[in-house]
C-alpha cells in the first residue's frame, strides 16, 4: 500500500488501433469446402508453424479440443507472431478463423493478391473465437496466415486454426469426437451455501457441465466450479460432463458435498463501506491504537502480517514500541470493541515490502492454517490481499478456498492490487478475484502510485481525474465483478503516497458517475452501479495527519450512496 516501485509500461495508441473483431461462426461456405490450415491445432507442436524470436511453444493447458494449443509470448520489440503458409486456389473466398485467449491476440493473411485482412480481441480469460474472410488474386496459390500478440503484453494462446474454403491442396485436419466422462471429481471445498468443485481434464474436452442432483446447473470451462445459492447443513450429490462440438460425455462418477452450517458472528457488513488501513508502525504519520481509528471506516485492514520462514505462512507481530506502548491484550479488546460497534477487523497480507510467495500446494495449504490461526488468536474477521509483488492465481485461489473452508461464510476476504493487476481478466489479480467471487468482499483497486492505464474503452487515462477513477472502475465492473465487489482505493492525503491523491471531492465525484450516472468527467460508464461497494485509503494514520479530512467527506458519501 505504500509507495511502490513497479515501472510500468505505457501503451501506445497502437493499442486502440481500429481494427474490426467479429465474433460470427466460421463455418464452411459449401459442401467441397476444407480446412486448408495444417497442424491447425498444434496437436503436432509447432509443425508448418514458425514463430518469430522463438516466442512460440505448445502447451498442454489450456487447450480448446484436443490436446495442445499454442502459447506465444511477446519480448522487447518482438509481438509474438507465429505464422503459417498455406495453399489456397486463386479468385476463391476463405473463412479465415482461430480460437484465442490470454493477452492481446491478432489473427490476419497476407500475400493474398487483393485487399490483406486482419482481426484482433483484447485479453480474454476464456477462449473467444476470432474470425474474418478473404478473397485471393487470380494468379494467388498461396497465403500466409499469421497470429500474433501486442508489444509488452501477456502471452497469447491459439487453437483451432482454421482457413475454409476451396482446397488448394493443403489437407485438413480431423474434426473433434465425443469427449470422455471426467474423472477425479472432489469436493475441494464448502461454505454454508455453495460446495466447490474440482475434476481432472478430459482430452478433447472444450467445457465441462455440472449437474446437482441431476439438474444441470452450471456450464465452466476450467476444471473447477462452484455451485451456490445452497441451504445449509444440507447435502447434495454433484456430476460433471465434459463437452466438445461432437457432444456430451457419459456423467461422472457422482460425488457428495455437504454445506456447513451458518457461521458469523457481529452485524452483516453495511451496503456500502469505507475500508482504511491501520498502520502496525509508526512512519510520521499520526499513531493510532486501534481504538483510536475513525468511526467512518467499516473494514479496518491491519497492516500487515509478517512472512515466516515457512513458505506461504504468515504471523503478526504487534509493534507495541513503536506505538507507544500498545499491548496485545489491548490491541484484542479494541477488536473486539470495535466489532462490537459494527466493525470489521482483517490482517493484511504483503504491502510494498511484502514477501509471502503462495505458489504451490503446500505453500497455499500454510498460508490458510496461519492466517486462519490468526484469526483465532486476535478475533480477526478476515483477511486482506495486498501482494504488491505479484501472487499465482491457482495456489492463492487454492489457498483462500481453504481458509473459507475453516472459517465459513462470515469470512472477510478483500484485495488491494495495484492497477496494472487490473487491466486484464488474463492478469493473476484479476483472475484470483474471480476464482473466488462467490467468497470475494471487495477488490479495492489503487488508484495511485499508477502510470497511465487503458480505461473499459481503450483509451488511455492519467492518475488524478474522475475518469481515471471510473474508467479504470470499469474495467473490474463489466469484466466480472459484481458491483458490491468494487471499491476506489485512495491516499488520505498527499503524504499518503508518492503521486495519485485526489480531493475527497473527486472520489466522491467518481463514487457519483458509478453509482447514479452523475459527476462524471469526459467518461460515461455504459450503465450505473448502485451497488458499488464504496471506498478505500492508506492510511487511517494520514487520515488522522490530515485532520480526519477524507473520513469526514468520503465516509459519509459512501453510506449515503443508493
Amino acid at each position: 500500500m505504500s509507495p511502490h516501485r513497479r515501472s510500468l509500461r505505457f501503451w501506445s495508441g497502437a493499442v486502440t488501433a481500429a481494427l474490426a473483431l467479429t465474433l460470427t461462426t466460421v463455418g464452411q461456405a459449401s459442401a467441397a469446402d476444407v480446412n486448408n490450415a495444417r497442424n491447425a491445432g498444434f496437436e503436432s507442436g509447432l509443425s508448418d508453424w514458425t514463430c518469430s524470436a522463438g516466442s512460440g511453444t505448445t502447451v498442454s493447458s489450456p487447450v480448446r479440443t484436443g490436446a495442445a494449443a499454442l502459447r506465444a509470448t511477446p519480448s522487447g520489440q518482438d509481438n509474438a507472431r507465429c505464422a503459417q503458409s498455406v495453399r489456397v486456389k486463386p479468385n476463391s473466398t476463405y473463412s479465415l478463423g482461430a480460437w484465442v485467449r490470454g493477452g492481446y491476440a491478432y489473427l490476419g493473411v497476407s500475400g493474398t493478391g487483393t485487399t490483406d485482412v486482419s482481426t484482433w480481441t483484447p485479453d480474454s480469460s476464456s477462449w473467444k473465437q476470432l474470425s474474418t474472410t478473404f478473397t485471393t488474386g487470380s494468379s494467388t496459390t498461396s497465403v500466409t496466415v499469421y497470429a500474433h500478440g501486442w508489444y509488452g503484453q501477456a502471452a497469447y494462446y491459439a487453437d483451432d486454426v482454421s482457413v475454409f474454403g476451396p482446397d488448394g491442396g493443403g489437407g485438413t485436419d480431423p474434426g473433434p469426437t465425443v469427449p470422455s466422462a471426467p474423472a477425479g471429481l472432489n469436493v475441494s471445498g464448502t461454505t454454508s451455501s455453495s460446495v466447490s468443485l474440482a475434476w481432472n481434464a478430459v482430452s478433447g474436452a472444450t467445457g465441462y457441465t455440472v449437474y446437482r442432483d441431476g439438474t444441470k446447473v452450471t456450464a465452466v470451462s476450467g476444471t473447477s466450479a462452484t455451485v451456490t445459492g445452497l441451504a445449509a447443513s444440507t447435502s447434495y450429490s454433484f456430476q460433471v460432463t465434459a463437452t466438445n462440438g461432437a457432444g456430451e460425455s457419459p456423467k461422472s462418477a457422482a460425488v457428495t458435498g455437504t454445506t456447513s452450517k451458518p457461521n458469523g458472528p457481529g452485524p452483516a457488513l453495511p451496503k456500502h463501506a469505507v475500508t482504511g488501513y491501520w498502520q502496525n508502525f509508526n512512519n510520521g504519520a499520526t499513531v493510532q491504537k486501534l481504538a483510536d481509528v475513525q468511526a467512518q471506516y467499516d473494514i479496518i485492514a491491519v497492516a500487515f502480517a509478517d512472512a515466516t520462514s515457512t513458505p506461504g505462512a504468515v504471523t503478526f507481530n504487534l509493534d507495541s514500541a513503536g506505538l507507544g506502548g500498545y499491548t496485545v491484550d489491548q490491541f484484542k479488546a479494541d477488536i473486539r470493541a470495535k466489532q462490537a460497534a459494527g466493525k470489521k477487523v482483517i490482517v493484511s497480507v504483503g504491502g510494498e515490502r511484502g514477501t509471502v510467495a503462495v505458489n504451490d500446494a503446500v505453500s497455499a495449504a500454510n498460508f490458510a492454517n496461519s492466517v486462519y490461526s490468526l484469526m483465532q488468536t486476535y478475533g480477526f474477521d478476515g483477511v486482506d490481499i495486498d501482494l504488491e509483488n505479484g501472487l499465482n492465481a491457482t495456489y492463492m485461489t487454492q489457498a483462500l478456498r481453504s481458509l473459507s473452508a475453516k472459517a465459513g461464510s462470515s469470512l472477510i476476504i478483500t484485495m488491494a492490487p495495484q492497477t496494472i493487476d487490473m487491466q486484464s481478466t488474463s492478469n493473476s489479480y484479476f483472475q484470483t478475484a474471480l476464482n473466488i467471487k462467490d467468497i470475494l468482499t471487495v477488490v479495492n483497486m489503487q488508484y495511485y502510485n499508477s502510470g497511465s492505464m487503458l480505461g473499459c474503452d481503450g483509451k488511455v487515462y492519467s492518475q488524478g481525474s474522475v475518469d481515471f477513477l471510473t474508467a479504470l472502475a470499469c474495467i473490474q465492473l463489466e469484466g466480472g465483478l459484481a458491483p458490491s465487489q468494487v471499491g476506489l482505493g485512495l491516499p488520505a492525503s498527499t503524504r499518503g503516497a508518492g503521486s495519485g491523491y485526489v480531493s475527497p471531492t473527486v472520489v466522491n465525484n467518481a463514487l457519483d458517475c458509478l453509482a447514479k450516472g452523475t459527476g462524471c468527467g469526459s467518461f460515461k460508464p455504459p450503465r450505473t452501479y448502485p451497488g458499488l461497494r464504496g471506498a478505500m485509503t492508506w492510511s487511517t494514520n494520514w487520515d488522522a495527519t490530515a485532520g480526519n479530512a477524507w473520513s469526514n467527506a468520503v465516509g459519509p458519501h459512501v453510506h449515503g450512496l443508493p
